[in-house]
């Protein structure tokens, strides 16, 4: 087989080359289900064959003309089987989100003219189904676990013929490079979703540019547990599908902690949202320590605080680094399975204190930068340490160009650029130009070595009522580095001053107040306590030296609850849906106003 023109052929490029014994693994009934190279090609040409069973039929090979399959699931073997069969009959997958309102899942089937919904579970099926009357393009709905009055997805695999399967390969001969392979809707934080239609060419020349940022090595297992309806993570999974790279699916968000230890991945994708909620983790486990122990844990993490990348800082500082991995981040390490050589984050801006900190216990963290419509990475930071940098989201990858607006905003070009979005050829003009430079709505800025570094999000920059701009991410991010801050949203468009919405992080909290004779842990009466709220008086004012006078939070509130999805002031990637979030908490911004 010559060099792979579309993504899904993975398959037959291993087949040919090292067939592995362990593609894909999912938890059933408490026990790993492990599928080859070989099992799931035979799964992915029943499937495909199945589907043509039922109908399902590339068109007129135009993106209209194509039939749409959805998918709302939780990551398992199922999803990327489904994926690969949709793509090699030339139907279209569209990924959504599970946790999606039920008015967008309408309004997406309907825009996409959905033909089959394939769900995880009962709770999904219900809420598919719930719209049976408002989308008449539906003809049915397969879940992947046993529900009861649901069509199982094996139902499809045993409607495959003799003649369907040969079928497979002309209409997967009809499939080239630059046609449409998926159509991906965008939560986003404003308005009705958009259909972004990412071509093989998108992603497969990612997944190939992407290939030397990761480590080497043969054998190597990866866990998922971000959303393979993100791109992030869908793209990274071809990734490893192409390079022969073992993926395990964690059973859920809660149970990753279990299933680290259990698969001892090498590498993982995360969003900096959970990789704070480890480091917090670690941090809680620190404090609770005594005596010498406790004394050791917090010289090894002072040490990890002042770690530099591409500089020596001496043999001595050398020598107690190398002493502190030994003690203490060896533990950490531990903590992932053991064998972790990186952990790629994206989606939203990290901390740089905890890559800091995590480089220096050997724990390699991969920022990098990119959206939906990139397919996604522009930049990221390598796995080779001069292709690293703090504070940065790493070079530009192989074959993207970068050049940064009159305004700040970060424009891209390459073979990543999306084909439009579904439908909306007006929408597409207003963010890709004749050129073919596609407007980001980041600002950012570039280094003469191509090192790109985002500074803020532009519909997130606010003008306070003095004209000043000012850009809240990287002062909320300043704010989240306190261990007595779990979540922070500055406020403060055409208001005089700045000010903020404090979520604390209630375990340390309650533990100051503990020591500090506050014995109530109603969340409500804490932050109400007048002890506690001298305490954040002093805390925010000792993070306002580091901003610019205008930048600096005058006042704040303290909220009883931890912002999430199930809520609804976060999007699925943990990302403030600020508008959200302003509406619900409008009587405590006026508060501070007042």
């Amino acid at each position: 087989m010559t060099e792979p023109r579309r993504l899904f052929d993975c398959l037959d490029y291993h087949l040919e080359r090292t067939p592995l014994d362990v593609m894909l693994a999912g938890k059933e009934g408490g026990q790993w289900k492990k599928y080859s190279t070989a099992a799931i090609k035979e799964q992915v040409d029943q499937l495909s064959a199945g589907l043509l069973s039922l109908g399902v039929s590339c068109g007129d090979m135009t993106a209209e003309g194509r039939d749409k399959i959805a998918i709302l699931s939780r990551n398992r073997p199922e999803w990327v089987m489904l994926d690969l069969a949709v793509q090699q009959i030339g139907a279209i997958l569209t990924p959504i989100y599970p946790t999606i309102n039920v008015n967008e899942l309408e309004f997406v089937l309907n825009d996409a003219q959905v033909k089959y919904v394939f769900v995880n579970d009962e709770e999904l099926f219900l809420k598919v189904y719930s719209l049976k009357e408002k989308v008449h393009c539906l003809k049915d709905i397969f879940t992947f676990e046993h529900v009861p009055n649901a069509r199982h997805w094996k139902e499809v695999l045993s409607l495959s013929t003799p003649e369907n399967i040969a079928a497979i390969k002309p209409l997967a001969d009809k499939i080239g490079y630059e046609d449409l392979a998926t159509i991906i809707y965008t939560s986003g934080t404003t308005g009705t979703p958009k259909g972004v239609m990412l071509s093989h060419r998108n992603i497969l020349s990612n997944v190939i540019a992407c290939m030397p940022c990761f480590p080497p090595g043969e054998n190597m297992k990866s866990l998922s547990f971000l959303p393979l309806n993100h791109i992030f993570e869908r793209m990274v999974t071809f990734l490893y599908l192409f390079r022969g790279i073992s993926i395990y699916y964690a059973e859920s968000l809660d149970t990753i902690g279990d299933n680290l230890k259990e698969v001892q991945p090498h590498m993982f994708t995360t969003v900096p949202r959970l990789l704070e909620k480890v480091y917090d983790r670690i941090m809680q486990k620190g404090s609770e320590l005594t005596g010498s122990r406790k004394k050791l844990f917090y010289w090894a993490h002072s040490l990890a605080e002042k770690y530099e990348i591409n500089k020596d800082q001496g043999a001595l500082y050398n020598f107690k680094l190398g002493l502190a991995n030994k003690l203490i981040f060896s533990k950490w390490r531990e903590g992932l399975g053991g064998n972790v050589k990186c952990i790629v984050t994206g989606g939203a801006a990290c901390q740089v204190r905890l890559i800091r900190i995590f480089s220096a216990g050997k724990i390699t963290i991969m920022e990098g930068y990119g959206l939906t419509e990139t397919s996604p990475v522009v930049a990221v930071n390598r796995f080779e340490e001069q292709g690293r940098r703090f504070g940065t989201v790493g070079p530009l990858i192989d074959g993207v160009e970068v050049k940064i607006a009159e305004d700040g905003e970060i424009l891209c070009k390459g073979p990543n650029i999306m084909m439009g979005y579904y439908k909306r050829p007006d929408l597409t003009a207003e963010v890709i130009d004749a050129d073919g430079w596609f407007a980001s709505g980041d600002i950012g800025t570039m280094s003469e070595d191509k090192f790109l570094k985002i500074t803020d999000r532009k519909k997130e920059l606010f003008k306070t009522s003095g004209g000043k701009y000012v850009a809240p991410l990287p002062i909320e991010n300043r704010l989240k580095e306190s261990p007595f801050i779990e979540q922070v949203m500055l406020v403060g468009a055409d208001r005089k001053f700045v000010s903020a919405l404090i979520v604390p992080s209630f375990p340390n909290l309650l533990d100051w107040c503990r020591h500090n004779g506050i014995h109530s842990v109603n969340h409500e009466e804490v932050i109400r306590e007048q002890k506690v709220m001298d305490m954040y008086k002093d805390l925010v004012e000792s993070f306002n030296k580091y901003f610019n006078h205008v930048e600096q939070v005058k006042k704040f509130e303290l909220l009883p609850q931890e912002w999430s999805v199930d809520t609804g002031e976060m999007t699925p990637k943990l990302s403030l849906k600020r508008k959200v979030i302003i509406e619900k908490y409008r009587e405590a911004i006026e508060r501070i106003y007042s």
